[in-house]
């Protein structure tokens, strides 16, 4: 964590016009990944949702406009098989505010996007589970003490 803020501090100060206005970062129509990681790294300043039970035809920019009337939408990605690069069902929105977010998740959760019923919740973090089988060693030892 503490390498985390070190490197936010690094990083150059980011004016509030690159967020709102994608036409002053890249070419793209969403920000950069360096812009969207240094904010999410800074503590207090994003807040990022789950979106469960999205249709197959959902993209990144009509997610993004489903959840932008609930306050500033920092990034929208809906997760994508990397095989046949089709939605897998689910997706992440994070705001720029907590209070932004409660609003969007009480809102939007069992609300119906593109013709299915969404469930929204806080996202937790990522687990870095490796999915192979774990080692098993077998028992522990006895201890033994030599006392003489």
């Amino acid at each position: 964590m503490a390498a985390l803020r070190r490197i936010g501090r690094n990083l150059p100060s980011i004016r509030s016009t690159q967020i709102t206005n994608p036409n002053l970062s890249s070419s793209s129509s969403s920000p950069s990944p360096i812009l969207v990681s240094s904010l999410i790294s800074r503590r207090g300043i994003a807040s990022k949702l789950f979106i469960g039970g999205l249709s197959f035809t959902t993209t990144d920019k009509t997610l993004a406009e489903a959840f932008s009337q609930y306050g500033q939408v920092v990034e929208a990605k809906v997760v994508c098989d990397k095989v046949s690069e089709k939605s897998k069902g689910f997706g992440f929105v994070t705001f720029a505010s907590h209070d932004e977010a409660t609003k969007a998740l009480e809102d939007m959760n069992g609300k119906s996007l593109h013709g299915r019923v969404v469930f929204v919740d806080h996202a937790r973090p990522q687990s870095y589970f490796t999915g192979g089988v774990p080692i098993a060693r077998g028992p522990p030892e006895p201890k033994v003490d030599f006392q003489e």
